[in-house]
């Protein structure tokens, strides 16, 4: 039954009545913006006032489809789409374009991501790589400056790193194979939360302050999340009415005004002219995107990968993404330990070192595969984990970087292939959201802009970040004389540890679908999240509360300080890991079939200051 609309409405409760999709939802004001001194509609953020933002819930239960993400009003944007009879796809597009506007640092559509889907029809996976590519003029020394490798805060807060962006292909890709809605109605609640702003938290308050300095450089950053020259404060109201414009562009005139369009010519002209402040203290270098490589961009749909575990299917998204062969090697690793048996020390020891090997391959072995001779199918065979896996002792620790073997000749135990590679650096941030709908489809789909706050470049007049994905290539040859599948080229899709998963039973039915942010701890966190549901028998919530673990072909491992400071430490330590304590590793969200049609949504309760879980109808 629904429930009366209250007077006071909340930013939930206006979504869930304006997203009868079919139904015309008023667009932003036609007439022309005012100057930003004479309106206060341009001014991002106000007073602090009542909360126009729903409560964050991490987890909830019920019918009718379920949405997980990191923000409620972006899962709010999502449960009113199912609600009105939108699919999963339509709820997931209306998740991530709400994010775009309440979780900008992280995601938005100067970026790119992976968008994993399971057709309840004909119970298959399909999958979208949306990543974002190199400009037609980048080569493979993109990163290199009088023959030394940039640093990696001068690569970042640059046009250089601004790759082509692949969210809004991705948005309407995946709504022309699978959706039933257009995207301009998926944009509405996004449009709507833009427009009349959404209450600003801890979390979004603490990401605008690391990134403070560098926002300060360029002056519609500043303008846009640093109103009045200030942090915004916890319980302002914020509001991106330029991004509510930019929305309603793409809704009248499609995707084309990005990629063929105005908006496109505005997102070049900020790398290759990054607009700065001529007083800051910074040197922002010039991109080479141009509107070119936006016209040549597209969207891939392809395999998703797939491996056999416990008798489960799982699936997760192929390369460019280094996530699904990753996690699966590791899997399969694992597939002949009984970790359902072992103790949590056993059980901790053979995932890191699982780990450890899984991403010594991947260093060498995973890219781009349009440039790239990547084996996936032999990285995910059970004969080359078995191979890999008799490198593990129960006494004893590898030491990384640990050598790469060839999984196309996977020969006798231990034998290895090129050098050793130190894994390179990526960024810790991306977020992750989760829908199911009535009808059993499921949406588990990663999107980002790379580190918190992308370049540090917003797109004049547009209200969005530009991404910093190009700096996922490796900037030099991670170690000499070793090749390298990740340098830069022309049109070329860094790699990613993006793993978004969807886990299927015998009868090809959802059991569990989940991802999480968190850079190349992505893996580490989706396989740790895998084997705590299937091996350990924890619950979807239990699995994402546990503590965490991140061993990525690295002299240490980190720990979150439920680890760090628990005797399981000293029990591994005494093996022979060492360990580097980290306060926070992903930010996971995941939706599980319930028996009698349930969905259970569940979020984080404390990483990025947890997530929301939501349900269309709780109480059937």
């Amino acid at each position: 039954m629904r429930r009366p609309v209250a007077r006071n409405l909340s930013v939930c409760a206006v979504l869930a009545s304006m997203v009868a999709v079919g139904a015309a939802a008023p667009p932003p004001a036609a007439s022309p913006p005012a100057s930003p001194a004479s309106s206060p509609a341009s001014s991002p953020a106000s007073s602090p006032g009542p909360s126009l933002s729903p409560p964050k819930t991490p987890v909830a239960v019920g019918y009718g489809g379920a949405v997980a993400s990191v923000d409620p009003d972006a899962s709010a944007a999502g449960i009113g789409v199912l609600r009105h009879g939108g699919n999963a796809v339509d709820a997931a597009v209306a998740t991530a374009a709400a994010l775009g506007v309440t979780e900008p640092f992280s995601s938005g559509i100067g970026g790119g991501g992976y968008f994993v889907y399971y057709d309840a029809k004909t119970r298959q996976v399909h999958t979208v790589d949306g990543r974002e590519t190199a400009p037609m003029t980048a080569g493979s020394g993109l990163f290199l400056e009088n023959g030394r490798p940039l640093s990696f805060p001068d690569a970042v807060t640059s046009g250089l790193s601004v790759g082509t962006p692949g969210t809004a292909a991705t948005w309407q890709s995946a709504l022309d194979a699978w959706g039933t809605r257009s995207l301009g109605a998926m944009l509405r609640p996004a449009q709507k939360i833009a427009t009349n702003g959404f209450t600003v938290d801890k979390t979004f308050r603490s990401m605008v302050a690391q990134n403070e300095k560098r926002f300060r450089y360029f002056p519609d950053t500043a303008k846009l999340f640093l109103p009045g020259g200030r942090l915004p404060e916890v319980g302002s109201t914020f509001k991106n009415p330029d991004l509510a414009r930019t929305y309603q562009e793409l809704a009248d005139r499609g995707v084309g005004a990005l990629y063929h369009g105005d908006i496109g010519a505005d997102v070049a002209r900020t790398a290759e002219h990054p607009p700065i402040d001529p007083s800051a203290d910074w040197r922002a270098r010039p991109g080479k995107l141009t509107v070119k490589d936006l016209a040549a961009y597209g969207a891939k749909f392809q395999a998703p990968t797939h491996i056999a575990y416990r008798g489960l299917g799982v699936y997760s998204i192929a390369p460019s993404s280094s996530g699904g062969t990753t996690v699966g090697e590791a899997l399969n690793i694992l597939e002949n330990t009984d970790l359902s048996k072992a103790t949590r020390t056993q059980y901790l020891h053979r995932s890191i070192e699982a780990s450890r090997i899984a991403f010594a391959d991947r260093g060498r072995w995973v890219g781009d595969p349009a440039y790239e001779k990547v084996p996936t199918r032999q990285l995910l065979s059970q004969r080359y984990a078995d191979a890999r896996a008799c490198l593990i002792k129960d006494d004893a620790v590898l030491t990384s970087p640990l050598a790469p073997g060839d999984p196309r000749h996977p020969g006798r135990c231990g034998k290895r292939g090129d050098k050793p590679a130190p894994t390179t650096y990526e960024g810790p941030n991306t977020t992750h959201l989760t829908v199911a709908d009535r009808w059993g489809n499921v949406v588990s789909y990663t999107l980002t802009i790379e580190q918190t706050g992308g370049s540090g470049m917003t797109v004049p007049g547009r209200g969005f970040l530009l991404n910093n994905e190009l700096t996922d290539f490796s900037f030099a040859p991670a170690s000499p004389g070793a090749h390298d599948p990740n340098l830069p080229g022309p049109g070329k899709r860094p790699r990613s540890s993006i793993s978004p998963v969807i886990v299927l039973d015998k009868a090809h039915r959802p059991v569990v679908a989940l991802g999480s942010p968190g850079g190349s701890t992505i893996i580490t966190t989706v396989l740790q999240l895998l084997t705590g549901v299937i091996d350990r028998g924890d619950s979807l919530p239990a699995a994402i509360e546990a503590p965490r673990a991140s061993q990525r072909n690295t002299a240490r491992t980190l720990l979150e300080p439920g680890l760090y400071d628990s005797a399981v430490r000293g029990q591994l330590e005494r093996i022979g890991h060492t360990f580097t304590l980290d306060p926070e590793i992903g930010a996971a969200t995941g939706v599980q079939r319930m028996p009698g049609g349930k969905w259970l949504a569940a979020a984080e309760k404390v990483r990025r200051g947890g997530g929301s879980a939501m349900v269309v109808d709780p109480s059937r």
